[in-house]
Order: structure tokens, then sequence, then C-alpha cells
């Protein structure tokens, strides 16, 4: 079985933001990780071949650390990477990447497209069905369970209250939420493994993509406001409580 996995690479979940003087936000110093969700399709990935047999091809639009990225899920256990240079576009959103990355995939034998359900960075949600849509393929999102059977995918997905149950004939892109699996950790010999496999660098000129430019463009960004420390209310029972609903409607604005 073909297996690709469409991964991003964001920053640490736990790296301090800073927003430089022109209003993005400042990389320098940040680390950079696999997108966590990613990582659960990474994983699911494979199982998938251990159990059907195949190649997991793992593919990010970014810029070249986002190689480190693609290092990192080879050390897992993909057979090889490919990153489209997203330097190399003039602009890039959702929409933007989404038709890169049919584009290239499209020229791939795929039986099946995994990613992670949302980015931490953008939390968009957007990439992967877009990535569906271009393809002319089904796609199920959220997804907690993944059973394959007869080249029909059935996935549990996670809805408002609850889950459901979706069946879709492969080929098909599937979106991870956490609890999917456990995904492994590289280790050494998959570390020093990762070095010899197949790291492909694409030019999105050289996909014929041209013409593409981006719905959306974020100006700039903003840190929230950072959080105040609380407040005590001293005195007896009721004193207490007439003046913490005092607080609440008058300076809270809860109320």
């Amino acid at each position: 079985m073909n297996i690709i996995v469409v991964i991003k690479q964001t920053f640490d979940t736990e790296a301090k933001i800073a927003i430089g003087s022109d209003g993005q936000i400042d990389a320098t110093g940040v680390s950079l990780v696999i997108n966590p969700y990613d990582e659960f399709a990474i994983e699911e990935a494979l199982r998938i071949q251990k159990k059907f047999g195949g190649e997991v091809t793992v593919v990010s639009c970014g810029g070249p650390r986002s190689q480190e990225a693609i290092r990192t899920a080879l050390a897992m256990g993909c057979d090889k990477g490919v990153q489209i240079d997203e330097t190399a576009l003039e602009s890039a959103d959702e929409y933007v990447r989404a038709e890169v990355l049919a584009k290239a995939i499209s020229e791939m034998p795929y039986d099946i497209i995994l990613g992670g359900r949302i980015a931490v960075d953008d939390g968009s949600s957007q990439v992967a069905v877009r990535l569906a849509e271009a393809l002319n393929i089904p796609s199920v999102s959220s997804v907690v369970k993944l059973d394959i059977e007869n080249n029909v995918a059935t996935a549990t997905r996670e809805i408002d209250g609850g889950t459901e149950i979706i069946e879709v004939p492969l080929p098909a892109v599937i979106t991870a939420q956490k609890g999917l699996n456990e995904p492994r950790y590289p280790t050494m010999p998959g570390i020093m493994k990762a070095r010899k496999k197949e790291l492909k660098v694409v030019d999105p000129a050289d996909l014929g993509v041209s013409g593409l430019s981006a719905k959306m463009k974020v100006q700039n960004y903003s840190l929230p406001t950072p959080r105040q420390g609380g407040k005590k209310v001293d005195g007896e029972p009721a004193e207490a409580a007439r003046e913490l609903a005092r607080l609440l409607r008058e300076e809270a604005k809860v109320l």
C-alpha cells in the first residue's frame, strides 16, 4: 500500500512566542517541531504499513527548516520525504499550500493520505480537506479509530457529543485526532537510518504550478493580554459575597 503523510513544522508548544516590530512572529531561537497532530498521522501510517506492507512517504510544504521535521518522520520509520520549497512561492496560505501539495501528490502513487486534524500554530484545519477536494477524493476528519478492509476505510470520528462511523472508499484523506494512537519516538538506529533515506526538495515551478495567489493574508499578530493576578475577598461571608458580586459586576463585568 502506498501511504502519504502530509505534515507541517510548527513552533514547539512550550516555546515563548515574541512579536517583532513588523507585527510578525519572531522565530529567532524558537524550537520547531512536527505539528503534534501530524505525529498521530505518522504513527497510523506506520501501523498501516506494518499490516499491509508498502511505502510511507512524508510530504511537507515549507521552508528549508521543514527538512528537520521530515528527517524526524524518517527517523520514526517513514521511507522517504518530499519538501516542497515554500520560499519559492510568492505567497502561501492554506489554499495555495493545498493546491501545491495536490499537484505534487497527484504525481505520486497513493492509496491513502493522512494528516493531522489541525495545526497548533494557526488552527485553521483547512489544508487536508482542501487537499482532498483538489484531488477529488473523499475525506474524513478528526478520526480516533481507523480500520481498512477490502479497499474501504472505516473511520470513527469525533463529533459534538459523541462519535460517528463513516465508511469511504480508498483513496481518501484521513485527518488524525488525539486518541487515534500513541506516536512512537525516534530511536537512535532510526535517526542514523534517516540520514541515508531519500529527501527530495521540489521547486513549485517544477510542478507546473503558476498563477496561484493567496486567498487570505495575515496583516499582523498580537499577543493576548497577560493574565492578571486574582483577588482575595476577605470579611464575613455575607459581606464578602456582596463585595464579590460588586467586583464581578463593576470590574470583571460578567454580571
